[in-house]
């Protein structure tokens, strides 16, 4: 009994502690996103408040947490209030099912006079068997949150930017799962840990019998599915309302779409999930095209044995692997901030023509083909 409940509340713990890194997060990656961008654009950014504008983070904190409370006339408070707070629970509960490390192993230890242990702690809030399915399951509620938003606000513009989110969003979703077909065919589960281990080691595949090896490259589902990893980074930029894709948005059409009608802290709550949603496909990203927690060349294998003999247990072998998982997860944080700046917003009717004229056919010829190679592979 004991044991359970110790399980139980460390298990809690982790959920709480990676909610918090996500919404921790996010004024680092707005700082980051107003310096990166004064870069790309040849000005200078924040820079007046602390060093380097750090401090501009907590002036905006203040900020949001003293505005004006208000509800419009026309509002129906339940779903007003409700959406804000339902925009943080699709990125945490998602992402905290993403592997970013190795298992920690504890050995036995006495506390309070009882015996306790060994523990394996996964760096994860809970691992699933089926993690890719019920990643995007979580995900697509976020859909429920915009409508929420536009109807509860009362307002017609928040109203239409919620109604093109919620179209946008089911729209991309098909082109975004058939993109990952063929990583599931690839690896043959669903499974999120046993995908990033199968990644592990030097480019190795056979063919008609034959093992073909590329002792230059990682074992990379992006050397296996370069289609598909483009048309998942693609969708993933829509279904997290990002520039290009930021049509429920539009400032020079909708004010500003399904959160028109929101301020203060209620407004930062909006802005938390969009970078939640952020996060959760660059993990995805560095998980089924780049490896995940797994370290370039090496096997996990090779680098517990590196650190049994140096006299470091798991515990070393699980920084390693996070320290690696997090340099690719950065890496695609980047390159959100980095195509925010560089591309134009599409109009309305090309962006639903983009999705379902040119990637969703795509990801149905990339599934096809994936199907066709491992058959062919096979023989």
């Amino acid at each position: 009994m004991g044991k359970d409940i110790f399980e139980i509340t460390v298990n809690g713990l982790k959920l709480v502690v990676i909610f918090l890194m996500m919404v921790q997060s996010v004024p680092i990656l707005v700082w980051l996103e107003r310096r990166g961008s004064a870069f790309i654009q040849n000005r200078l950014g924040p820079n007046r408040v602390g060093p380097l504008g750090l401090m501009q983070l907590l002036a905006d904190a203040v900020k949001f947490l003293t505005k004006e409370n208000f509800v419009p006339d026309t509002a129906k408070p339940f779903l007003y209030y409700a959406a804000p707070v339902f925009a943080l629970i699709p990125g945490a509960v998602a992402f905290s099912a993403i592997p970013m490390s190795t298992p920690i192993q504890v050995g036995a230890f006495e506390m309070f006079g009882s015996t306790w242990g060994p523990y394996t702690f996964l760096v994860q809030g809970y691992d699933i068997g089926v993690g890719i399915v019920f990643i995007l399951g979580i995900s697509s509620l976020a859909a429920y949150t915009l409508l929420m938003a536009g109807w509860g606000s009362g307002n017609k513009y928040s109203l239409m930017g919620a109604l093109r989110a919620s179209a946008q969003t089911i729209s991309y979703e098909l082109a975004l799962g058939l993109s990952i077909v063929g990583v599931i065919m690839l690896y043959g589960t669903f499974n999120l840990t046993e995908m990033t281990v199968a990644q592990q080691g030097p480019l190795a595949f056979t063919l008609f019998g034959h093992t073909i090896s590329a002792s230059w490259l990682p074992n990379w589902g992006i050397f296996y599915q370069p289609l598909g990893a483009l048309l998942f980074f693609t969708t993933a930029f829509a279904e997290s309302n990002r520039l290009p894709f930021d049509l429920a948005e539009g400032e020079s059409e909708l004010v500003a779409g399904f959160h028109t009608e929101y301020g203060g802290f209620k407004f930062n709550m909006f802005f938390i999930g969009e970078y939640g949603h952020m996060m959760i496909a660059s993990g995805l990203m560095a998980l089924f095209f780049f490896g995940g927690y797994g370290i370039p060349y090496v096997s996990v294998q090779e680098v517990q044995q590196w650190a049994a003999s140096i006299g470091y247990g798991s515990g070393l072998v699980a920084l390693l692997h996070f320290l690696s998982f997090f340099a690719k997860f950065a890496v695609f944080l980047w390159i959100f901030i980095w195509v925010r700046w560089t591309l134009p917003r599409f109009r309305y009717d090309q962006l639903m023509d983009f999705g379902w004229k040119t990637l969703l056919p795509w990801a149905l010829a990339n599934t096809i083909l994936t199907a066709f190679v491992i058959y062919i592979a096979s023989l």
